[in-house]
């Protein structure tokens, strides 16, 4: 009897095991991938400007992020529908334009951002942007289009694993874990100055970017996920915010450790990672950069395809990666132009890609509080969610987070306007 009960809860176990195999996707993919360019250097920035002032962010970020995406994959699983469908289904088409209009914009730039990172990372590595950028774009390119909703998703969860380059290079440098773990739990709001409000909006911006509640939605509609496994769906959700947040604190730690310890100042994630060389030895460099280019050239192709999948369900047309461009013309025309235009711009000499890089974060930090907004009304209602919706106590903690978020945005206007 006891080796049957324990064949028994061998198979149970496995069976469980492939069923989270069988879901995962959408939430660990979406979580790591926004680790791209523009996020890799607002945390380089940060850890090389703060130290570890601002570390103990990393905690209210992450739990935020998992009650955000918790709400959107089951919006997806429970609706069968996108969130810019659900908008425009709820709120009407005007709303829904202007809402897309904005986040098109910021996505544009955080799409011209990876691009950026693409160039920066190659030229590190001796290649000139101008053979890398275009050469990495009509990679993409095929990618999506002439690819499938499985193939694509197989090849970002192999892309998430390179992060790990990033772990490796903070243990070789090597820091005070005392410290770090201080810093991480013991927030000390009075060291805040004028100077860390568009970091801290950045970081929130980049952490929680609004293409991420788009894509994490039209992702698990396309993956099909069942109702009945729900519970797999929200432990994807976590794995993903999780490892995500793993990330960005031995990002930041590489940073802290050595440029903010040595007072040199970076505008850009290639400034991390050149930098790193003379004073973490050259391996930590080589993974800090590989790190770039794998973020970078990834998120290349997940941020248009996500605003390509908002804007197409916004305005109702066919959309989605297992369409053929007779099936969803518009989807894959709006993914190709992103491509071009974000290329092309990465490509003008001369141009301030930094600027470009750290407001679309910011404009990402202004308007995730409105995405949420979006959010929890929509998971709030009965006639949408039924008896999915959300309970009293999750509201709470819900309009808490996005309550925080707009004292943060009403904070940086005061300091920039003071």
């Amino acid at each position: 009897m006891e080796v049957k009960s324990k064949e028994t809860t061998f198979k149970l176990t496995l069976r469980r095991i492939l069923l989270l195999l069988s879901v995962i996707g959408p939430g660990l993919i979406t979580a790591n991938i926004d680790n791209d360019a523009g996020g890799i250097a607002t945390y380089s920035i940060a850890g090389a400007h703060t130290g570890y002032r601002l570390l103990w962010l990393l905690i209210p970020i992450t739990i935020a992020l998992i009650f955000i995406q918790e709400m959107g994959t089951r919006l997806a699983i429970v609706t069968g529908k996108g969130l810019a469908d659900l908008i425009r289904e709820k709120y009407g088409l005007k709303v829904t334009f202007y809402t897309l209009g904005l986040c098109l914009m910021a996505d544009l730039g955080n799409i011209t951002a990876e691009f950026a990172g693409l160039a920066s990372a190659s030229e590190i590595f001796g290649l000139s942007r101008y053979i890398a950028v275009p050469l990495c774009a009509l990679i993409v390119w095929p990618l999506v289009i002439k690819g499938n909703y499985k193939m694509v998703e197989r090849i970002f969860i192999l892309g998430c694993f390179v992060y790990v380059s990033y772990i490796i290079s903070g243990f070789i440098i090597g820091p005070e874990w005392d410290i770090i773990g201080k810093s991480l739990f013991t927030p000390n709001l009075s060291e805040l100055t004028k100077s860390d409000m568009p970091l801290i909006i950045g970081l929130i911006g980049t952490s929680i970017a609004p293409w991420m509640q788009f894509y994490v939605q039209a992702a698990v509609v396309e993956k099909g996920t069942d109702v009945k496994h729900l519970n797999y769906a929200r432990l994807d959700v976590v794995i993903g915010c999780i490892t995500m947040s793993i990330v960005t604190l031995f990002i930041i730690i590489c940073c802290a450790e050595t440029l903010f310890k040595n007072n040199i100042s970076i505008s850009s994630a290639k400034d991390a990672a050149i930098s790193l060389a003379p004073l973490a030895g050259k391996y930590s460099s080589v993974l800090f950069a590989i790190g770039l280019f794998n973020a970078s050239f990834f998120a290349a192709a997940l941020l248009p395809m996500a605003a390509s999948y908002y804007v197409c369900e916004g305005m109702g047309w066919e959309s989605g990666v297992d369409k053929s461009f007779k099936e969803a013309p518009n989807f894959f025309t709006i993914f190709t132009f992103l491509i071009i235009i974000a290329a092309g711009v990465t490509l003008i000499p001369h141009i301030s890609l930094f600027k470009i890089l750290i407001w679309s974060q910011v404009i990402n930090g202004i308007l995730i509080p409105f995405i949420l907004l979006y959010i929890t009304n929509l998971c709030s209602d009965p006639d949408v969610m039924g008896d999915h919706s959300n309970g009293p106590i999750y509201n709470f903690i819900c309009y808490t987070i996005t309550g925080g978020m707009f004292l943060a945005n009403a904070a940086l206007l005061y300091y920039e306007f003071q």
